[in-house]
């Protein structure tokens, strides 16, 4: 560290002296370009030494752009555009006019005043117009300015302190924007001159040039002056379009009113209409991209004034691949695209529905795939089990046949002269695996034919007298026939009306009601009806409903409160005429029109018609869809689960059955729930098939979280880069605490989130984590492994074992439910078309072999968690797996995030080292592939011209001075300096003199005749 002031004061005198000697080359270069010989600028050419000065321009960096080498090197292109043939290969490069704009970023006046004149001096050019609108355009990307030419208005604006190099930018900012607007398209086009000027103008153009005029300086006043003549005269043109003498462009008013008066009663005065009524609609908001739709409408406004009649745009195109000819021609053929559209419509359609029949088919295809996997996947189980049975059936016949050897040794035991069974107890049972067992209170006796009964007593264990009592039963079995046998058959229930309900006063006598009916269907009022077994003792035995019906004008009830769908009035006058007449209307509405009957609640029925519009099937369709299963897959699980909400209740059954007669008139959804409640077990046949079609789901959610539980515990348990971790924790931990808190064995696994807590005393960035992981990476190499060890722990941690309970014990209730449907439909006469009990016998076939699977893996899964959570110290009851697991994951996702800025830290550590020593190496590297270059190509060209110069020296002495006037004259001819007396006249504002006085002209003779009609009008003050 001692030696690198003066090593840095050797490298700053070395490039001090690297830079001198740049500056010298590109000075000797620009020199060579200017006067050598035609022959010296071809060779400079055909070496490619202009892309080798834009290629050093591009990537210099910001202290050669403010030197006198980026001044030289503009000068270098200047030298070169001085012929035509370095003019032409200047103009013909695709980026060398942008690449010339970009200098204009620089803070060196100097500099950026010689890119100012050459880009001027293009603008005179042929061809050369449009390449400096498009670099103005570049640059604007390459600057970051808001709109184009905002950077020359502000340097126009800005003051340098100097006043000679002031003005010199200032006029060369002038006379670059006269030569933009006066010279390519402008020389002939007003609008064009227009459309540039106003985004000048909009930049504040006009104060700026009033503030110009305080510098007193005869150049910069001639470029001010033609200016504002150029803008007077295109605006009295343009004002004589409307008949006008001035037009105030900053008016929203009157250009509105102009535009206005100009379309009234023409054609495309709707069109002005729709466009000012569209542009009412645009969208505003003052934090939003709204401005972006107003700056698009302005560009396509914009390129259709400046767009000329063959597509081709004076100025660098606002809106790519946007020509108004093509556009125009399409408007035109407007009806043929219209066509086209509808065509396409009607396909869009066809479309549509094949691809909605192609989802249905692959549904189908879909859903019979996984049954036939389910199929195979539960046949092999059931060839696995039957295995299984059969070794275990083997095993139990033998085991049967041991016993029955047995009994044959007691039965030869027995005494022949015994007249009464004598009780034989057997020995200690042989217990069966799980096939045959016996009670110990079991005992055999032998009956009056030899036959050996087999008598139960079912003892209590507090009855001391039970042993004798089952003695004494047994002795009395030889001398009576056995009381047991099969029960009896319960009797069938009762026919013909339903039973009473329990607790009914058998003593109430209720009268019965005479309740007057109405002549048509009514509305349902929705109360809960109170049982007839509750009315004694209550106000309900009090009242008499019979003396209201007298008093209420029921005609009037009913009209109201119909269940026929139709407009009626609902304030109905007492006059009796009055009363004639709405019946009378009535009569006549009923016999015109076709009334619908709806019994059921609003509400619920208008639910119900939206279900059946997004269900696109019929009452039939629904109908054979439940009774097949829905074998072609008409009725997707979201609208299964919506019909479950729609299922016809028994209110909703009772009152459609009163009017079932007046099927045809009954309202949509009424008369689907009326043919679903047709369906026998509509309810439970629809919640089977919903089961049916979610089951394979809802197996596919559980069992990744119980596959997640079962290898998240195989995993802590085995891993041994845990268990080495855990050591080397353990080892920290016993050597960093001291007393009551060291000497430790173990440690709750909840610590290893806390190992980030302590940090350093050296840096508070670094964690005791931090230093365990560099330990462990230098230490233990095998511990890196972890993560892949552990990698099913962090799908572990997110699974909660009360839900997955809940889950499993939804699954079993399910398909219990679908059991028992299953065994009520197979008592009942199939309907026509029925295929529940097949179609749903195969399901639970397959479903229960899978949920037993299931189970089995949640079982084992519970055994290796409970075993794991032991296995470190934990109490399993107490500790669920998204906590045990979330301990892991947390510390797995610290020890990766620790691990990571370890390693930056690491290479900040080495970038910090030998970043002095770069950043002065990269400073040289950027420049000096292109220096390297310059200086092939200047010797190149050296050793050109040196070669020459030999062959004309052995030439003969008398013919030396002829040939130096030829070549003179020749150098004059291609050399005649051309661009230079081009700058040197855009300059000093000589180009614009035939124009300006032009412009004078006009302006004397407009203001004689504007006194002799008497007509103001300021001329050259114009703020904008």
């Amino acid at each position: 560290m001692g030696a690198w002031p003066a090593w840095r004061k050797s490298l700053l005198a070395l490039e001090k002296e690297e830079e001198e000697e740049r500056s010298k080359t590109i000075e000797s270069l620009k020199t060579a370009l200017r006067t050598k010989p035609m022959r010296f600028v071809t060779r400079f050419i055909d070496l490619d030494g202009l892309s080798c000065i834009l290629n050093f321009l591009k990537t210099m960096d910001y202290e050669t752009s403010e030197s006198r080498i980026h001044t030289s090197l503009i000068g270098c292109i200047k030298a070169l555009m001085n012929n035509s043939q370095g003019r032409a290969h200047v103009l013909a490069h695709s980026e060398s006019i942008n690449v010339i704009a970009q200098s204009l970023s620089t803070e060196n006046i100097k500099t950026k005043v010689a890119v100012l004149e050459i880009l001027g001096a293009v603008c005179l050019v042929p061809g050369g117009h449009k390449k400096v609108l498009q670099a103005m355009l570049h640059y604007q990307k390459y600057a970051s300015e808001r709109t184009r030419f905002q950077t020359l208005i502000n340097d126009l604006d800005k003051s340098t302190g100097r006043y000679r190099d002031e003005v010199s930018l200032k006029t060369a900012i002038m006379s670059f924007i006269n030569a933009v607007l006066s010279q390519g398209a402008g020389v002939e086009s007003l609008d064009f001159r227009l459309h540039l000027r106003y985004e000048f103008l909009m930049l504040g153009i006009q104060p700026v040039i009033d503030k110009l005029r305080e510098h007193e300086n005869s150049t910069l006043d001639r470029h001010l002056d033609f200016f504002e003549m150029l803008r007077n005269e295109d605006e009295l043109e343009f004002a004589k379009r409307f008949e006008l003498v001035h037009i105030d462009t900053k008016s929203a008013t009157q250009m509105f009113e102009l535009t206005r008066k100009r379309l009234t009663h023409s054609e495309a005065y709707p069109h002005f209409m729709s466009i000012l009524h569209h542009c009412l609609q645009m969208p505003y908001k003052r934090s939003g991209n709204t401005v972006q739709y107003w700056l698009l409408l302005d560009r396509i406004i914009q390129q259709i004034v400046i767009q000329n009649d063959k597509g081709q745009d004076p100025d660098s195109t606002p809106l790519e691949n946007f020509n108004i000819k093509n556009v125009v021609r399409m408007l035109v053929n407007e009806n043929e695209v219209k066509q086209w559209k509808e065509q396409a419509e009607k396909m869009r359609k066809e479309h549509n529905e094949l691809q909605q029949k192609l989802e249905k088919k692959e549904r189908e295809c879909d859903a019979k795939t996984q049954e036939k996997e389910e199929m195979m996947q539960t046949l092999n189980k059931m060839k696995e089990k039957l295995e299984k049975e059969t070794t275990e059936h083997k095993q139990v016949k033998q085991q049967v046949a041991d016993l029955t050897a047995q009994l044959h040794e007691l039965s030869r035991v027995r005494t022949t002269g015994s007249s009464s069974a004598l009780p034989y107890p057997v020995p200690e049972p042989l217990i069966l695996k799980g096939r045959l067992c016996f009670n110990p209170r079991w005992t055999f006796a032998w009956g009056p034919r030899g036959a050996l009964s087999l008598l139960c007593a079912r003892v209590s264990p507090s009855s001391p007298t039970a042993p004798t009592s089952a003695r004494r039963n047994a002795s009395s079995s030889s001398s009576s026939p056995p009381p047991w046998g099969p029960p009896p058959p319960p009797g069938p229930p009762p026919l013909g009306g339903i039973m009473p309900p329990p607790g009914a006063p058998l003593g109430l006598a209720l009268k019965k009601k005479n309740i007057p009916q109405p002549t048509n269907a009514l509305k349902s009022f929705n109360w809960s009806k109170l049982p007839e077994n509750k009315l004694e003792g209550t106000v309900w035995t009090e009242i008499d409903d019979s003396k209201v019906f007298k008093i209420l004008d029921l005609e009037d009830l009913e009209r109201t409160f119909s269940a026929y769908q139709r407009q009626q009035d609902f304030f109905v006058s007492s006059n009796s005429k009055q009363k004639e007449a709405d019946a009378i209307d009535d009569t006549l509405s009923s016999k015109l029109k076709v009334k619908e009957l709806s019994v059921i609640d609003g509400r619920r029925a208008q639910n119900c018609n939206i279900l059946l519009s997004r269900l696109r099937l019929s009452n039939d369709e629904i109908k054979r869809a439940i009774l097949t299963m829905d074998e072609q897959e008409d009725l997707p699980k979201d609208m299964l689960e919506q019909l479950l909400k729609f299922v016809p209740e028994k209110s909703d059954i009772d009152l459609l059955e009163e009017h079932k007669h007046e099927l045809d008139r009954m309202a949509k959804a009424d008369r689907f729930l009326f043919e679903m409640s047709r369906i026998n077990h509509y309810q439970q046949r629809l919640q089977s098939l919903y089961f049916k079609k979610k089951f394979a789901e809802r197996v596919a959610e559980v069992k990744p979280k119980v596959e997640a539980i079962r290898s998240g515990s195989e995993e802590v348990f085995r891993s041994s880069a845990l268990k080495q971790l855990l050591e080397v924790v353990l080892a920290f931990g016993n050597y960093m605490n001291k007393g009551q808190r060291g000497n430790a064995y173990g440690f709750k696994i909840s610590s290893l989130n806390k190992i980030a807590d302590t940090k350093s005393s050296i840096d508070k960035n670094i964690t005791l984590l931090h230093y365990l992981i560099t330990i462990v990476e230098n230490k233990y190499p095998k511990v890196l492994n972890l993560n892949e060890e552990l990698r099913d722990i962090p799908q572990a941690a997110k699974v909660n074992m009360t839900e997955l309970d809940k889950e499993i014990s939804t699954l079993r209730s399910g398909l219990k439910a679908v059991e028992m449907e299953l065994e009520y439909q197979k008592t009942q006469p199939p309907q026509p078309g029925d295929k529940f009990v097949s179609v749903v016998s195969q399901f639970i076939t397959v479903a229960s072999f899978s949920f037993s699977d299931v189970e089995d893996l949640l079982a084992e899964a519970k055994d290796l968690f409970t075993k794991a959570v032991k296995h470190f110290g934990e109490e399993a009851g107490k500790m669920q797996p998204d906590e045990f697991f979330g301990i892991f994951d947390q510390f797995l996702q610290a020890v990766s995030e620790a691990k990571q800025e370890n390693e930056n830290m690491r290479k900040r550590k080495e970038e910090e080292e030998r970043r002095a020593r770069m950043e002065a190496q990269m400073n040289m590297a950027v420049a000096l592939p292109y220096f390297t270059e310059f200086i092939a190509t200047i010797n190149k060209i050296q050793h050109f011209d040196t070669s020459k110069r030999v062959l004309s020296d052995c030439s003969s002495k008398n013919s030396v001075k002829g040939n130096v006037k030829i070549r003179k004259a020749k150098e004059n001819s291609e050399e005649g300096g051309e661009f230079d007396d081009l700058v040197s006249a855009l300059r000093s504002g000589e180009v614009f003199d035939k124009d300006l006085s032009k412009l004078k002209r006009n302006r004397k003779r407009i203001t004689n005749q504007m006194t002799d009609s008497s007509r103001e009008r300021p001329v050259t003050k114009l703020n904008f």
